[in-house]
């Protein structure tokens, strides 16, 4: 299964709290209240509190904006441009915002899948994964192509991406069964 996405037409959800809106990509299994992995584009616009997610680990990654700063009791950071941060999804993070910032998540059910999240400029290829194209053009194995704000997710099937122009730029998640 291979489900291609554009920024344009991921559904929007505002944040309760008001500071912000999330586009899902995907919640895998999908129709179901309790996912197992999801990857979804988030735009900060204000400080305030993350939601908890318990048994659930999480990987942020900063891709246009300004400074984000993310605080808990077991850390600081710092959010870069295309540089991830795992954190597990019990801490309870506070933001804080210089502007407004759009960042890429993940989040894994830890009893059940783990992802790994990497910026691309070569070839790559998984077996369950998402991509998202960050810079230049990619195309998969079978022809389709691939420019900034789109992306693809897929499940059980080998998918291979590659750079198509010199500026390419991927953030490339894969996705494995925890067993």
């Amino acid at each position: 299964m291979r489900t291609r996405f554009a920024y344009d037409q991921l559904p929007v959800s505002r944040w309760r709290n008001g500071g912000g809106e999330t586009r899902e990509i995907v919640s895998y299994p999908q129709g179901d209240a309790q996912f197992a992995w999801r990857a979804s584009i988030a735009t900060i616009s204000a400080d305030g509190p993350f939601s908890p997610f318990p048994g659930i680990d999480r990987v942020i990654t900063l891709l246009h904006g300004d400074s984000v700063l993310l605080e808990s009791e077991q850390a600081q950071q710092r959010l870069t441009q295309l540089q991830p941060w795992a954190f597990p999804g019990e801490w309870a993070i506070e933001a804080k915002i210089s502007g407004s910032c759009q960042d890429f998540n993940i989040m894994t059910r830890r009893d059940s899948w783990r992802s790994a999240l990497s910026i691309a400029q070569e070839t790559v290829s998984s077996e369950n994964g998402v991509g998202w194209v960050v810079a230049g053009t990619w195309q998969t194995s079978a022809g389709e192509t691939l420019a900034v704000d789109q992306g693809m997710w897929w499940l059980d099937e080998k998918l291979q991406l590659a750079p198509q122009t010199s500026d390419a730029r991927l953030l490339f998640v894969t996705l494995n069964r925890v067993l």
